[in-house]
């Protein structure tokens, strides 16, 4: 069931979005090389409790902590592992969600862990701007397809890069994951039409090299977990907003920066129109 948001749960969301926020802007400060994933991971958990709002990951199927933390060729759904040392030249993403009241909010971020090639960094650029791509795409009577096909076409036809197909976006609040599954690849025109109320997460996981994946177990004996890498060994990157469809276009209620959103969403509506992709 996909369900229509009021003002009054909009604004829940964005509250609980601010808080999110709240911990990557922290993060821009703690990570860096030497220290571990599971650095991460406390910091990370302690500002949410500390805000009056709970790590919605946590007992979600089993899972114990409040992020993922995935390095380098790591997809999704690491987790943060305290024998896992970042180093210089490493991409980190950090990926949690977040209730406040009863509202949730999901937003990944990566991060150069000091200074990184400009491959990598080609890679977090390309990756973030696609996720601009999607949101400027995420507005009331364009479908799901648009939102897919703008980011597969900016990532693989343009770049060259794998645009992972077996993880995706998703419907949100009141609880984590919703219908409906917001794909990161597809065709303009196709799928379900976009309403008003609707909020989505967007959150392209995009690899230097294929697009495939495998399950990787992590080797703990206490933590059957499964998470995901590249399947060639590749480098990835994934940038996540948690938006609401609204009638003056899609509000990013995870929101960092809002004068960086609005600079990425300038430039992500002139290549739509320059591709011919808007409407």
């Amino acid at each position: 069931m996909i369900t229509l948001k009021s003002q009054r749960e909009i604004e829940g969301m964005r509250e609980s979005g601010k808080i999110l926020a709240g911990v990557h802007l922290g993060l821009r400060d703690i990570i860096k090389p030497g220290i571990s994933a599971y650095s991460i991971e406390e910091f990370a958990n302690d500002y949410i409790v500390s805000h009056g709002a709970t790590p919605s990951e946590k007992g979600f199927e089993g899972y114990k902590y409040a992020t993922c933390v995935d390095v380098n060729d790591e997809v999704a759904h690491g987790t943060p592992r305290k024998d896992l040392i970042l180093h210089e030249g490493d991409v980190v993403k950090v990926d949690m969600t977040v209730n406040y009241k009863g509202y949730e909010s999901d937003s990944c971020w990566s991060y150069a862990v000091g200074s990184v090639s400009q491959e990598t960094s080609d890679l977090m650029e390309v990756t973030k701007k696609s996720l601009y791509l999607g949101i400027a795409q995420s507005i009331a009577g364009n479908r799901l397809g648009d939102i897919g096909y703008a980011i597969q076409h900016y990532t693989e036809d343009e770049h060259g890069y794998g645009d992972v197909r077996e993880l995706c976006g998703h419907g949100i609040g009141p609880t984590m994951h919703e219908e409906p599954d917001v794909l990161h690849y597809g065709e303009p025109g196709r799928g379900l039409r976009l309403k008003n109320g609707m909020t989505i997460t967007i959150e392209p996981m995009i690899n230097e090299g294929t697009w495939e994946i495998v399950d990787r177990s992590l080797k703990d004996p206490n933590d059957d977990w499964i998470y995901y890498a590249s399947a060639d060994g590749s480098w990835s990157a994934q940038y996540e907003h948690t938006l609401a469809i609204t009638e003056n276009g899609p509000e990013i209620l995870t929101s960092q920066d809002a004068a960086e959103d609005e600079k990425y969403l300038a430039w992500a509506r002139d290549y739509l129109k320059e591709h011919n992709q808007n409407k």
